[in-house]
């Protein structure tokens, strides 16, 4: 299929080009006109918080208004008490001037005395509250200007949600921005030639394009969430580069050998054609097992994951061969002089690369010692992973880059109540509306004194009823940061202790960004072993069925989950302490981003493939044509070992770029990916790789009577010469 695919390219080059143009311009221009369907709370209602949530929702309750402030406090020392409600009577006349604001409420002093606090209600939609907030903060700066010997901040959820909006957005930019001049330049290295270099580039960008188009779409079947883009443009670019590479490095190769454009470019595509194909399939059977998860963010980066890389897959099998059949020797155009002596292959396609030989000698000379000794290290680095925490980032682990957040540090050690809540949700009767209140009532007494919780308002607890009267909800305060070990103190004691005891027969919920955490942390550790077991199995059966050999798709799984592992112990060992919060740039949040394991490991399961598949490749043909084992590896290793560093170093790149953006959670996905494939292109495939199939010899290619190929059979191993080592001879 890919060859003939290929060859209707090659032969037919202007139409294959102009169906692909078409075709990501009805994805793009389509998705953009049908919108984007994002994501609700309802839709990722997970354990008892998400219970609780579907309670208060179908209690029916007004839409709360969205509430800002406008917080004041000393610039140093104790506050004067005089000139702060001098300038917060000065804000209360200036808010109430401004379009939007519905009312403006009286200021609210601290318990400590430390600040005082106007809270302002906004009109209009809560739900784009953040959008409208701008003049708001314009007139508490001018209340600012005219009160200098004070700090008058605006501080709340609209004007947090359009900060950090502002901060994602601008990283997002710098992310694509970034990814592709670093991108171009790594492959002008490869190649030393620019229009080799920008080819794999621009089918990367434009399967990007057709695969964001494409998730719009998509959204309004499975709705989307904040990191479904930036996934597709990471995930994107590196396979688009990958599987471009792979083909353009095998068709200049077979050029160079004195084959015609044409034939090139078939051969390039029943090879490196080829194990795109199975390795695109292996990335999208990864991808499906999110499914399995079960809730709308794991879907949501399935369906933006499985569409970039069937893009990417279907443009290196459909254009790609287009491109190259109609630039021929142009696609050598224009040399970089220096860069393309270096990087220019010999007619014979040789690589002739001392380092790779190197590199292999132990695990050819001695493969048991080094499988174990590579495996044990590998496993050393894992051994952190057995102590992972997973955790919601809260509102203290947002970017502190901005007003907004400066002043929420502030304003959290004032006023506790206005931080971290628990949600108490009782259903019942209407008729028993007043027993459950007063239930509830006799909650929030209970949780006097005790520390892990905020004391109560004067006015008394935070209850409100829903107009059928059938919904009740309380509102916990506790003086502790989100994500904090207190916090989860605080509501296993309110479920397990508390709560059961004031609510004894009633059908409750305890809810809240604590209660969410936590939640979804046990969800995570529930599905993991689901979604690994279905990719692990899928992935086996393709492996098999791919290259006819058990032993060949076993050792992928065994490779793959070494690599893994050591990904994931070195993620808690960077991100679960704090001596590289200063190269980084961030807060140990002491957890990894509770999604963050299952997508890893469906993601570096399904990339990994990549190289596995291309390796093992060129082994399996060198098999073929009757090389004996020891020596196919070698050669499809060195063989292959160019392009394979150079696919890694794209990726790790383009991975690395999310590590510099403002966010934990994108940090944490940049430098495991990037960790993981680092390790998995070097030590995994110039490594353990050889030395294992090394060991095994010809029992690499077993496989049933079924399984095996008809009409044909593998080549017999060759009995090599008793020099143990004939391919590191030094032959040129």
């Amino acid at each position: 299929m890919t060859v003939r695919m290929a060859r209707w390219s090659a032969e037919h080059p202007w139409r294959a080009i102009a169906l692909w143009v078409v075709f990501v311009a009805v994805c793009f221009l389509g998705g953009n006109a049908a919108g984007l369907q994002e994501a609700t709370a309802q839709d990722d209602a997970i354990g008892e918080a998400g219970r609780a949530y579907v309670m208060i929702d179908e209690g029916g309750f007004a839409d709360q208004p969205a509430v800002d402030n406008v917080l004041i406090t000393a610039r140093s020392g104790r506050l004067d008490t005089a000139a702060a409600q001098r300038a917060a009577a000065d804000a209360t006349t200036t808010l109430r001037s401004v379009t939007g604001v519905a009312s403006v409420g009286k200021p609210i002093p601290a318990n400590d005395g430390s600040a005082l606090l106007v809270p302002i209600t906004m009109a209009g939609d809560p739900e784009t509250a953040s959008d409208r907030v701008e003049p708001l903060r314009a007139a508490t700066a001018r209340v600012q200007e005219s009160h200098p010997e004070l700090r008058v901040e605006q501080v709340g959820e609209p004007s947090i949600t359009k900060a950090l909006d502002d901060t994602l957005g601008d990283d997002f930019k710098r992310a694509e921005l970034l990814s592709l001049p670093v991108t171009l330049a790594i492959l002008i290295v490869v190649f030393g030639a620019l229009i080799a270099a920008g080819v794999p580039v621009l089918l990367a960008l434009s399967s990007v394009a057709a695969a964001m188009g494409l998730s719009t779409l998509a959204s309004h079947l499975v709705p989307s969430t904040d990191t479904t883009a930036p996934v597709i443009l990471l995930i994107g670019m590196a396979v688009g580069v990958d599987y471009s590479l792979f083909y353009v490095r095998r068709e200049r190769e077979e050029r160079a050998k004195g084959r015609g454009h044409v034939d090139a470019v078939e051969i390039a595509a029943e090879t490196s054609g080829h194990a795109v194909v199975v390795s695109g399939t292996a990335v999208i059977i990864a991808m499906a097992g999110l499914f399995l998860a079960g809730d709308t963010t794991f879907s949501s980066l399935a369906v933006g994951s499985i569409l970039v890389v069937a893009v990417a897959v279907l443009g290196s099998l459909s254009v790609l061969p287009a491109i190259l059949a109609k630039l021929g020797r142009w696609v050598d155009r224009p040399r970089v002089p220096f860069l393309w002596r270096l990087t220019a292959r010999r007619p014979d396609g040789a690589s002739g690369s001392r380092f790779w030989r190197a590199v292999l000698h132990p695990a050819l000379r001695w493969p048991a010692a080094t499988l174990l000794v590579s495996v044990l290290a590998l496993l050393t680095l894992a051994a952190p992973a057995l102590g992972m925490k997973l955790k919601f980032p809260g509102t203290e682990d947002l970017p502190r880059t901005t007003p907004a957040m400066q002043a929420y540090d502030r304003l959290a050690p004032a006023y506790p109540s206005n931080g971290t809540n628990h949600t108490v949700v009782v259903k019942a009767a209407a008729t028993s509306a007043g027993d459950v209140k007063a239930a509830l009532t006799d909650l929030a007494e209970s949780t006097r004194g005790n520390r892990l919780f905020a004391p109560p308002e004067q006015t008394g607890p935070d209850i409100e009823v829903s107009p059928d009267k059938t919904v009740t909800v309380l509102d916990l305060a506790t003086p502790f940061t989100s994500r904090s070990d207190e916090a989860a103190d605080s509501l296993h004691e309110l479920r397990t202790t508390l709560a059961p005891a004031a609510l004894n027969g009633l059908d409750y919920a305890v809810g809240g960004s604590v209660a969410a955490s936590e939640d979804y942390a046990e969800h995570v550790w529930k599905k993991l072993p689901l979604v690994a077991g279905f990719v692990l199995v899928l992935t086996f059966l393709v492996m098999a069925w791919t290259f006819r050999s058990v032993v060949v798709a076993l050792t992928s799984i065994l490779l793959n989950l070494l690599s893994v592992g050591a990904a994931y112990g070195l993620l808690v060992l960077v991100f679960q302490g704090s001596w590289a919060e200063g190269p980084l740039g961030f807060t140990s949040m002491d957890a990894i981003v509770s999604w963050l394991p299952l997508f890893l490991f469906v993601v570096l399961f399904g990339l990994s493939m990549d190289y596995h598949v291309f390796v093992v490749s060129r082994i399996r043909e060198a098999v073929q044509r009757g090389v004996p084992t020891r020596e196919a590896v070698a050669e499809g290793i060195t063989g292959s070992a160019g392009t394979v560093s150079s696919a890694a170093l794209v990726m790790v790149a383009v991975f690395s770029i999310f590590a510099t953006l403002s966010t934990i959670d994108m940090k944490q996905l940049g430098i495991g990916l990037a960790a993981a494939i680092l390790l998995d292109a070097t030590i995994i495939r110039a490594v353990v790789l050889p030395s294992a199939m090394t060991l095994l010899g010809q029992a690499n290619w077993w496989a049933p009577r079924f399984l095996r190929p008809r009409g044909r059979h593998e080549a017999p191993e060759v009995t090599a010469p008793p020099t143990p080592e004939p391919e590191l001879a030094g032959r040129h």
